[in-house]
């Protein structure tokens, strides 16, 4: 039985959505009855043609914006008698009228040239021959103006996930006429985003993504594709440490023939190859209006929209940046309601109200000149499931503040007192990692991101620490550092944070909790991991020195979380995160060449005294 990753599913997912239905929607009839589609293969400044479909209305009475989506997961139906059965980054767009643009990458499916994974741009073009998707936007752009009649000579331009880096990008086209973008959940640097976070390998994620995604090898308008794994198995807990090591999976799985794959093994460290591949650095002198999308519970891109905002902000001051983060998974915000994620309940229609009050807003008022008033920052508060409007993010309210982590299992905003070295320690076996879920699931199962961690407290290599019960609310907002004081019996060690919500014991079911309690609940709120020898830097690993105290920081990204009174704020660490992670074999060496026999135990400790203090940097709301 196959079992496909998130990746993939995601793959499928935005591919599915560019021919939604071809016909089965419930907007098929309409788009058939007002818009007239076009094919052409619109030619860019090397030569190459990007092959691009282009929706006109029917009523040429009228001049209307372009809406844009570029994307490397194909714009099919192809022909021009084939209809999407919906247009647009909502219904709402096509019922209110657009030009609707969609266009196949460089190298991806009917467009011609050589595909590159997040292709590297370019700051300077001194030659037709150097190009990127800043510049192939750029031509595309110009292209529209020149051959589609009945435009206002106003463009826009949407995506999620991969072609929400392609939306990123396209700022960097700089076009005059590109007035309003919105990157939604974007990669923005693929080592942290998809890749590797904080130095520790995405597994699940990516392992069944690359084969549906091998690159064209060469220039034929066909697209090749590879096979995905049949796990035979829906155990990916066991799958994952029956294939044992990373280099395992070419010689049990992939051959050596899917070249991403390959890059990805090749590359464990922060290096030029990923650096070019972090858009981040060119988010310069953009006058485009920016809204950038994301969801908390995003799994794969919570990083490229938090990043891409904050970084646009810093190095934009005055162009029209706006930033939405809302209660979803990866594109969440696009699809359906987004009122609950596994158990966990966010108390209404969250998704219409983003595509309605926000996206459809923001895009209508620079390309259409319509009124809005919408806020420059809109994030939903997860806990008490209230809207927030800010100015900024995170909020100039936020105040900084330590919680500590204290011996005996403690939380708490007061730094420890003691002087004598106190720690917690456990003994970590890569040979029987600490599960990311305690569903038996092979592929990245998006409720982990709010999941119940109780399973996780009852594993003896699971440090737990807990505030005693809230008085009063406490909200944080803004993003997470662990800075904590360790060491370790090996070379080598992940470390993995996780901020909790405990419910309180007179928690009450909801109707998303059929098959669990909600009293005692242990909501995870933000988590992430970090590989130890990256400590001092993603481009050069450092081994530890055995049983010496160590400094690890990292940071978890950002939350907006009431921790409501009567209820407990708790702080899990641990060493192993399987199969979400890789397993650390606890040796200082290349991690994707390690052999099965070298992975080792180590006994880890995590330090909780006044010289040692361990502790999480958070922003409280005053």
């Amino acid at each position: 039985m196959k079992k496909l990753s998130l990746f993939t599913f995601s793959f499928l997912l935005f591919a599915f959505t560019s021919s939604f239905g071809q016909g089965n929607s419930p907007d098929a009839a309409y788009v058939k009855d007002n818009y007239i589609k076009h094919e052409y293969q619109v030619p860019m400044r090397d030569g190459k043609k990007l092959f691009t479909s282009v929706y006109v209305p029917k009523d040429s009475t009228k001049k209307y914006p372009f809406m844009m989506d570029r994307t490397c997961y194909s714009v099919a139906p192809y022909g021009p008698d084939k209809y999407k059965g919906s247009l647009g980054p909502s219904s709402l767009f096509l019922h209110d009228g657009y030009i609707f643009v969609y266009q196949d990458v460089r190298g991806r499916w009917m467009s011609e040239g050589i595909y590159e994974e997040m292709t590297p741009e370019k700051e300077v073009h001194k030659t037709n021959k150097d190009v990127d998707e800043g510049t192939d936007t750029y031509d595309t752009i110009d292209w529209l103006l020149k051959n589609i009649p009945n435009n206002n000579g106003k463009v826009g331009v949407w995506g999620i996930s991969y072609p929400g880096f392609y939306t990123t990008a396209a700022l960097l086209s700089r076009h005059p006429a590109l007035v309003a973008a919105s990157p939604q959940a974007p990669i923005a640097d693929l080592y942290r985003d998809d890749a590797f976070h904080n130095g520790a390998f995405m597994l699940v994620a990516n392992f069944d993504f690359y084969p549906s995604f091998t690159n064209r090898q060469d220039d034929k308008p066909t697209q090749r594709r590879g096979n995905p794994v049949n796990y035979e198995i829906n155990d990916g807990y066991k799958f994952f440490l029956d294939m044992g090591n990373m280099k395992n999976s070419n010689d049990m799985y992939y051959k050596d023939t899917i070249r991403l794959w390959n890059e990805m093994l090749d590359h464990p460290n922060y290096d030029q190859h990923w650096k070019d591949r972090n858009v981040l650095y060119h988010l310069h002198d953009i006058k485009t209006a920016v809204l950038v999308t994301g969801g908390w519970y995003d799994a794969e891109d919570l990083y490229g929209a938090i990043n891409t905002y904050k970084t646009l902000v810093k190095d934009n001051p005055t162009t029209p940046i706006y930033f939405a983060m809302g209660p979803w998974v990866h594109g969440g915000w696009s699809w359906g309601p987004g009122d609950h994620l596994g158990d966990i309940d966010f108390g209404g229609q969250n998704g219409p109200y983003y595509r309605e009050k926000i996206e459809l807003a923001f895009f209508n008022h620079y390309l259409k000149g319509t009124d809005t008033d919408i806020p420059k920052v809109s994030t939903f508060e997860t806990g008490v499931n209230k809207w927030k409007n800010y100015t900024v993010w995170p909020p100039k309210e936020a105040v900084e503040q330590n919680l500590y982590l204290l011996p005996g299992g403690k939380l708490s905003f007061d730094a420890p007192a003691a002087s004598a070295d106190s720690f917690d320690q456990f003994e970590s076996d890569p040979n029987k990692p600490v599960p990311f879920t305690d569903a038996i699931t092979a592929d990245m199962k998006r409720e982990y991101m709010d999941g119940d961690q109780r399973f996780a407290e009852r594993r003896p290599d699971v440090l737990t620490y807990q505030t005693g019960v809230l008085d009063h609310d406490v909200t944080i907002a803004g993003n997470i550092w662990a800075d904590l004081k360790v060491s370790t019996t090996g070379t080598d060690a992940d470390w993995v944070v996780k901020v909790i919500d405990v419910y309180p014991d007179s928690a009450k079911n909801n109707q998303w909790s059929k098959e669990t309690y909600l009293s005692g609940y242990e909501q995870m709120v933000r988590s992430d991991a970090m590989r130890g020898k990256f400590r001092n830097g993603f481009d050069k690993p450092e081994p530890f020195v055995p049983g010496k105290v160590t400094p690890v920081n990292f940071e978890l990204q950002d939350v907006l979380h009431t921790f409501k009174k009567g209820h407990r704020i708790m702080v899990q660490v641990q060493s192993t995160w399987f199969p979400l992670i890789d397993r650390n074999p606890q040796v200082f060496e290349d991690i994707m060449k390690a052999k099965n026999s070298d992975f080792k135990k180590a006994t880890h400790r995590v330090y909780t005294s006044k010289e040692n203090a361990s502790y999480l940097k958070i922003r409280v709301m005053e």
